[in-house]
């Protein structure tokens, strides 16, 4: 039999954890479907380690700890948690649910589906350079799972997004050394982060690089280090015993691309009141959707799924009358999140 819920979420990563909360404090049953054996998403399957310096409250938080916290936070609505699958089967019926099967054969009846699917399934952007094979695959990293690896190493970081230069900044102090090498002298990170980063080079902590990939260096089986070419189209040859690769995301809607929706450039088109889609009962979040002033962050998700949920309310419930209660001081709130009775 199908499991029946109010929502089923596809996607379980830190937008689609939270969304979970959204829900259930409005007393709305949802159900997580990832392709990931884990929930966390991007945050758990490429930098579970990266630190994250804009979620409220939190001067830093590492990627996994703010999934691990958001797993504890949910824990009072009790998701259906499915993993390691894919949405193969969706279809609106005519009593306006939708039917949702699984490529594990789970199905849902649904009164809402919500896209929280982040880039889609994702892979980093491979590193492929002559003389790559000739070198054991294990000294080339796409994300940072044991920070403490890499200690004392002289370490060669290749990007000039967030992640490049989020870790070039936090391996600073425990390498022997670190060569960041980007196509070019602008970077794509924070501001802030780039002033780090110029500030770590100025002290000598980090050398900065800036050109192509044009082969892997070694003897023996050892890397011996990258040859790139410069923009004047000098060759150097930058030393280094591990890589780690920063290039970003191959973005791939997978079935979700043929389901008729409303897409910009990959991304879904949805509206800033709901953030539903072109179908009607379909809502999308995070960093798969698209609206006129779109910044995709962590910190937007939450807000999007805050009011997604309402607006999920509201199409199951058309004639019921919305209140926006507290969880400071709403009993019922206290009593979905299993804490009425309880003091701070």
């Amino acid at each position: 039999m199908p499991i029946q819920t109010d929502a089923v979420i596809i996607g379980a990563g830190p937008v689609g954890l939270f969304q979970v909360f959204e829900l259930g404090l409005l007393d709305l049953k949802a159900e997580l479907v990832d392709s990931l054996p884990q929930v966390g998403g991007q945050c758990s399957e490429l930098y579970p380690e990266k630190p994250i310096y804009d979620i409220p409250a939190y001067p830093v938080v590492g990627a996994q700890e703010l999934i691990d916290r958001l797993m504890e936070q949910i824990e009072p609505f009790s998701p259906g948690i499915h993993l390691k699958q894919q949405v193969q089967r969706f279809e609106k019926r005519d009593d306006g649910r939708f039917t949702v099967v699984t490529t594990a054969g789970t199905a849902f009846d649904a009164g809402t589906v919500i896209i929280a699917a982040g880039l889609g399934s994702f892979l980093p952007r491979r590193l492929r350079a002559k003389g790559l094979d000739a070198i054991d695959p294990g000294l080339v990293h796409y994300k940072v799972t044991d920070r403490e690896r890499f200690r004392g190493k002289r370490l060669l970081i290749l990007g000039g997004g967030d992640s490049a230069l989020d870790w070039t900044v936090d391996l600073a102090d425990i390498t022997e050394s670190i060569d960041l090498i980007h196509r070019r002298p602008e970077y794509r990170g924070a501001p802030a982060t780039v002033a780090k980063v110029k500030a770590l080079a100025e002290a000598g902590k980090v050398r900065e690089h800036q050109g192509l990939i044009m082969q892997v260096t070694s003897e023996g089986g050892t890397l011996q280090g990258l040859e790139i070419m410069d923009l004047e189209k000098n060759k150097q040859v930058i030393k280094g015993e591990e890589i780690l690769v920063f290039w970003g995301l191959a973005p791939d809607l997978g079935p979700i691309a043929d389901w008729s929706l409303d897409l910009e450039k990959k991304q879904i088109q949805v509206d800033t009141e709901k953030f539903q889609t072109s179908i009607e009962g379909v809502f999308a979040i995070g960093d798969i959707n698209t609206y006129p002033g779109k910044k995709k962050l962590i910190l937007s998700g939450f807000h999007e799924a805050a009011l997604a949920a309402f607006a999920v309310q509201k199409h199951l419930h058309p004639d019921q009358r919305q209140f926006l209660q507290y969880t400071t001081t709403s009993p019922i709130m206290h009593k979905r999140l299993g804490v009425d009775g309880k003091t701070a």
